[in-house]
């Protein structure tokens, strides 16, 4: 039942929040209920951690052979993990921050969570769908409510592209139901399609399905929505967007791409790879160039989520658990990153870095917690990312399943060089040398974001010295899905 409590909590308490008038009570009841679902998400990891208790189905849509499938795996405790951490963590840290119509601010951003939720723990790809379109709905609303000047354009464009997405992914899902033997929208009628369904179909199967993934990502080149969204968008948005709603392309690709259309994956391996290794250099080097604070961390998440998709085509075990602990690695830090961009704008009225300088003069406790956050950022070793990304380089070098693995791991690894660079000039021209007037005025951090940068860094250096703790819940599953797309084996020559 566990699953179900994942999605019914947050779903219940969205739509009691739509009637909260008072915002102090909205903000407590929200923050109660995603601490709640924490607790939900921290028994099924210990005591709670059966089969018995991590699995749920029943009739839904029988007439359409659809159920109410759910359940959660190593992966999907990972995710669910994430954003059941991540909600009263954006709560606690931007608690002062006040907003009209407080009610409804809270209860879509529980209905998002219920999405997500819904998403990572779907065993039906009709169910899958309906929690992928729930999850962008509150987002759309969220965006363009309570925003920037420019909000709406941004959030235009990010329905446009994430709802086209969505209608491709679609087609080839009653496509693929059509091509079921029991006419059934599971996930073990769909899986069973893999070695059946001819290569030529696969490959446009594939790229419908794989673009509403790669928008939701983002992959270059369908990732021009990104930094306009998270500079316009108010900052607890941005950080369910930055932190977690970009895990589901990722998820996606490995619950519902590779399995399925394991042929077309091998097939168009190197042409997504070859677009992901692009995006990595060139969100880089953009990130190198930003004067906006939410713009360079924009281009950060772009170059980090790059170098995920193009793992997860490298086609190795050692790969993909590295992606899969690594979704979870990014998503904590750039929570991080987002409460010390919050709290810089929030001390000096600005976001731009060319205005700031100093801030660790006035701000000690928000500078070392930033230090942290960055190094964790370039994957300095025993921080949590460090692990991670060692893993995803070795999974794109030993690579069997292309020739070119060697170039492309020569080429994303240069990305190493450039976050070094721009998480480190970010560090010395925000933090260090000689303040200004604008910094001047500046004071430290308050109780609640040392409460929750203190857990973040915790996390970071805990999983940077024992990632073993992660690595035990992706072994058996990276397995699964290798073996379920074990064609890629005999096309390579295996």
């Amino acid at each position: 039942m566990i699953p179900v409590l994942f999605i019914l909590i947050p779903l219940i308490s969205g739509l009691a929040l739509f009637f909260f008038k008072n915002e102090k009570t909205a903000k407590s009841f929200a923050l109660f209920s995603s601490l709640i679902t924490l607790a939900v998400a921290v028994s099924g990891l210990t005591f709670l951690n059966d089969n018995k208790f991590l699995q749920y189905s029943h009739g839904w849509l029988s007439f359409l052979g659809s159920s109410f499938a759910v359940k959660v795996d190593g992966m999907g405790q990972i995710l669910c993990l994430l954003t059941a951490i991540s909600y009263p963590a954006i709560f606690i840290s931007t608690w002062k921050n006040e907003y009209h119509k407080a009610g409804n601010f809270f209860g879509l951003m529980m209905l998002e969570q219920a999405g997500l939720m819904g998403v990572f723990v779907a065993m039906d790809a009709l169910l899958f769908y309906f929690f992928w379109e729930l999850a962008l709905v509150p987002i759309y609303f969220l965006s363009s409510m309570w925003g920037g000047e420019k909000r709406v354009r941004a959030t235009f464009r990010f329905f446009i592209y994430t709802f086209l997405g969505s209608v491709l992914m679609l087609v080839a899902i009653i496509y693929l139901f059509s091509q079921t033997k029991d006419h059934s929208f599971s996930i073990e009628s769909f899986y069973s399609l893999g070695k059946v369904i001819p290569g030529k179909t696969q490959s446009w199967l594939f790229w419908m399905m794989f673009l509403a993934f790669a928008i939701k990502m983002p992959v270059f080149p369908f990732h021009t929505w990104q930094p306009d969204l998270y500079e316009q968008s108010n900052t607890p948005t941005t950080m369910v967007l930055s932190a977690v709603i970009v895990k589901m392309g990722v998820f996606a690709c490995f619950r519902w791409l590779l399995p399925v259309v394991s042929i077309a994956s091998f097939q168009w391996g190197d042409v997504v790879t070859s677009l992901a290794v692009i995006g990595i250099l060139y969100a880089s080097l953009i990130a190198i160039r930003q004067d906006d604070l939410k713009r360079f961390v924009a281009y950060s998440s772009i170059a980090h989520i790059g170098l995920m998709c193009a793992t997860i085509f490298s086609e190795t075990e050692i790969g993909f658990q590295g992606v899969m602990i690594q979704m979870f690695n990014h998503g904590i830090n750039i929570l991080g990153l987002w409460i010390v961009v919050e709290m810089i704008e929030g001390q000096t009225g600005t976001r731009k870095i060319s205005e700031l300088g100093g801030l660790a003069q006035k701000a000690p406790s928000l500078a070392l917690f930033a230090v942290i956050v960055g190094l964790a950022n370039l994957a300095l070793p025993l921080t949590n990312a460090f692990i991670g990304e060692f893993m995803m380089f070795n999974g794109i070098f030993s690579s069997d399943s292309t020739r070119y693995h060697i170039v492309f791991t020569a080429l994303a690894a240069i990305s190493i060089i450039l976050v070094s660079v721009y998480i480190l000039n970010m560090i010395r021209k925000v933090f260090y040398g000689d303040d200004n007037q604008i910094t001047r005025e500046a004071k430290d951090i308050k109780w609640n974001s040392k409460l929750v940068l203190s857990v973040i860094v915790i996390i970071i250096i805990w999983l940077g010295i024992y990632p073993d703790s992660m690595l035990n819940l992706t072994r058996s599953l990276s397995e699964s899905i290798l073996k379920s797309s074990d064609v890629i084996h005999l096309l390579s020559g295996k």
